[in-house]
C-alpha cells in the first residue's frame, strides 16, 4: 500500500467514526440519550474494524469477506454522512473511497 492511499484509507476511517457519531448526535431526543447513541454508535464501529478490518485486525478479512466488510462499513459511513450532510456528502465520501480502493489495488 502506497503512503497516498494509506492516509486516505486512515482519513475514511476516521470519515466513518464522524459521520456515525453525528448521526448518532443529531437524533431528535433527550442531550444525554444523543450522546449515549453517538458514543456506542462509534464504539460499535471501533470494535468491528479493530476486531476484522484494520491492519493489526484480531481476525483479519480477505478477498471476498474484506469486500464486503468494506462496503458495509464504508456504505454506512457513506449512508450517514448522507443523513447528516445530503447526498452530495455522501458522493463526494464514496468517491474518496473508491480512489482508495483504486489506488490499494494499483500499489498492491
Amino acid at each position: 500500500m502506497s503512503t497516498v492511499s494509506g492516509v486516505l484509507a486512515f482519513l475514511l476511517e476516521i470519515g466513518v467514526y464522524a459521520a456515525a457519531g453525528w448521526w448518532g448526535f443529531t437524533r431528535r431526543v433527550h442531550l444525554l440519550l444523543r450522546l449515549v447513541l453517538a458514543v456506542c454508535l462509534v464504539a460499535l464501529f471501533a470494535v468491528v474494524w479493530a476486531l476484522f478490518g484494520a491492519p493489526s485486525a484480531v481476525y483479519p478479512l480477505h478477498g471476498a469477506a474484506r469486500a464486503v466488510l468494506e462496503l458495509c462499513w464504508f456504505g454506512a459511513g457513506a449512508g450517514a454522512w448522507a443523513a447528516v450532510k445530503g447526498r452530495q456528502a455522501a458522493l463526494w465520501f464514496c468517491g474518496a473511497w473508491l480512489l482508495s480502493t483504486a489506488l490499494e489495488v494499483a500499489f498492491a
